[in-house]
């Protein structure tokens, strides 16, 4: 934004937080639940008017380290009250069933699941909280369109509402929490890399849709394409695909007719009845990986307006959760202090930000190319068929818990090694479960 833009919005009859937060889906609204916990006075700025306002396009999984946050936030007996649903994972490759059972793996990872739960549902419940929580102002049908500047340093927004009346929210900190097309980020011209996606997406929810899985989800990894089966609230069960773009033509016409034509090739893949789908079948064309420079002076990004990836892996809804309780971690402290505190706070959080994502954004980057397996998964995925070890060491990467790099350490790569020379190991085939069989968070854990 030109300077001179800038300068028409002055302070005078400005209204003062400690925080300003544009956007109230996931990563907003735990950032500012958070903040006013503990001491913080934040604005909570959000587009729609509407309170039950949700994202339509997601696939809806929380992978299982998003899992400590949502109880931080105290939500887990909310969610499971609403019918979200914990799940273990089952993947298949040609080499065959790579299955995940939460029971094995070391605490705390055994008693924190991957939720699936709709955004229609989630959404509103996460708004609700933090509506409810002290020192929060939620402001529906605000958008922010410029932003206030002390030198070089955000300052704070200037809002407009449906009916044109504008404010300027000064504060301490601004917040871009608006997704992967950020409006704050071209605002300040933020440094965005833009990686490839050369695959595309449809996904629809079909009632009364047995899984051979029960509640665990089931993923197939056809190299290139992609298929997933999610069950989650309200009895519905989330399926989707994600073919190469070189299939595009054949889904255009009828998209649903391709999906159930690509299922129906599925190994132990569920059948799909058109009369059973809920709502309309939705495509994404393009999802090219947005990558962005965490934090400027008086501004952090997080969720998706930091980093948007491939949501193929289903990592976008517990990275919002995560990164939204790093920045309040790294910054509530700091909002006391001055300037200078904040921003060592926010390097702090951009520190935190990419050690925690940087390796997994890389990885998800990378296979979103389209490209066929690569020899090291190709010997993980036949290895992890065959061993339930390497299949634990496979879900604690999966579920984000550790890094690519140390999932495949120089003990693990030996016993890949191992596993794929043994003629005796066979693979080890799904894990089933009764039809409609949906277990409780307990059952699973054991």
């Amino acid at each position: 934004m030109a300077d001179a833009e800038i300068a028409q919005h002055t302070t005078s009859g400005a209204r003062e937080y400690d925080v300003a937060i544009v956007g109230a889906s996931i990563a907003g609204c735990t950032a500012a639940t958070f903040l006013a916990r503990a001491g913080a006075k934040v604005a909570l700025l959000e587009s729609h008017s509407e309170p039950q306002a949700y994202k339509r396009i997601c696939t809806h999984l929380i992978q299982p380290s998003g899992s400590p946050t949502i109880e931080r936030l105290g939500l887990r007996p909310a969610i499971e009250a609403a019918g979200a649903q914990p799940s273990n994972a089952n993947i298949w490759t040609r080499y065959g069933w790579i299955c995940f059972d939460l029971k094995n793996l070391p605490a705390p990872m055994n008693d924190h699941p991957a939720w699936n739960i709709r955004r229609e549902t989630f959404d509103p419940i996460l708004r609700g909280l933090a509506a409810e929580t002290d020192g929060v102002e939620l402001m529906l049908g605000h958008t922010v369109h410029a932003l206030l500047r002390d030198g070089a340093r955000v300052g704070g927004v200037v809002a407009r509402e449906r009916d044109g009346a504008e404010h300027e929210l000064r504060a301490k900190l601004v917040v871009a929490a608006d997704g992967r097309d950020s409006a704050i980020a071209k605002l300040v011209e933020q440094p965005t890399k833009l990686k490839p996606h050369r695959r595309f997406g449809y996904s629809a929810y079909y009632r009364d849709t047995p899984l051979r899985t029960g509640s665990g989800a089931q993923m197939w990894l056809l190299d290139p394409d992609i298929a997933y089966a999610f069950p989650t609230d309200g009895g519905l069960t989330l399926i989707a695909c994600m073919p190469h773009k070189d299939r595009l033509p054949e889904f255009r016409g009828d998209p649903e007719a391709a999906i159930r034509r690509l299922f129906a090739d599925l190994p132990e893949g569920p059948h799909l009845d058109p009369a059973k789908r809920e709502g309309q079948v939705i495509g994404k064309l393009e999802m090219p990986n947005v990558v962005r420079q965490t934090t400027s002076p008086g501004l952090a990004f997080t969720g998706d307006a930091a980093l948007a990836a491939d949501p193929l892996w289903g990592v976008g809804c517990g990275w919002a959760l995560q990164s939204a309780e790093w920045l309040s971690e790294a910054v509530a402290p700091a909002l006391a202090g001055g300037e200078e505190a904040i921003d060592g706070a926010l390097q702090t959080y951009a520190r935190r930000h990419h050690e925690g994502l940087a390796a997994h954004e890389k990885f998800c980057s990378a296979f979103s190319t389209g490209r066929k397996f690569n020899p090291g998964e190709k010997l993980l995925f036949r290895a992890a068929a065959r061993d339930e070890q390497l299949a634990e060491r496979m879900a604690l990467m999966g579920g984000r818990w550790i890094t690519p790099q140390q999932m495949l350490t120089p003990a693990t790569f030996t016993r890949m090694i191992r596993v794929n020379l043994s003629r005796k190991r066979r693979p080890t085939g799904l894990k089933t479960q009764p039809a409609g069989s949906r277990p409780s968070v307990a059952a699973m854990a054991g």
